[in-house]
C-alpha cells in the first residue's frame, strides 16, 4: 500500500492537471464556455478537498484489510472523479 504522502501527491498533481487544462482551454477559447470551465475547476477543487479530508481522517482500526480497503476506495474515487472532469472538458472542445 502506498503511504499517505504519495496518495496526497497524486491527488494534488491530478487535480492540478485538470485545472491547468481548464485554464489552457480558457486561454485558447476566451469567448466561450466560461461558466462551464469555472464549474469544472470548482468541482476539481471540491473533489480534491474531499479526498484530502478522507486521507487525513482515515478509519481508526487495527484491521489492515479495512485500512487498505479505505485507501483503495479513495484511489478509485480519485481516478473516476478526475476522468469525469476530463471528459467534461473534452466535451466542451467538441472532441
Amino acid at each position: 500500500m502506498a503511504n499517505k504522502r504519495e496518495i496526497k501527491k497524486d491527488i494534488d498533481s491530478l487535480t492540478f492537471e485538470v485545472i491547468s487544462d481548464c485554464f489552457t482551454f480558457g486561454a485558447l477559447h476566451p469567448e466561450s464556455h466560461e461558466e462551464e470551465i469555472t464549474g469544472i475547476i470548482s468541482d476539481a477543487v471540491i473533489l480534491r478537498n474531499d479526498l484530502m479530508d478522507r486521507v487525513n481522517h482515515s478509519v481508526k482500526t487495527d484491521d489492515p484489510k479495512a485500512v487498505k480497503a479505505h485507501f483503495n476506495l479513495i484511489k478509485k474515487d480519485l481516478f473516476t472523479g478526475i476522468d469525469s472532469l476530463f471528459k467534461r472538458l473534452s466535451a466542451l472542445s467538441g472532441n
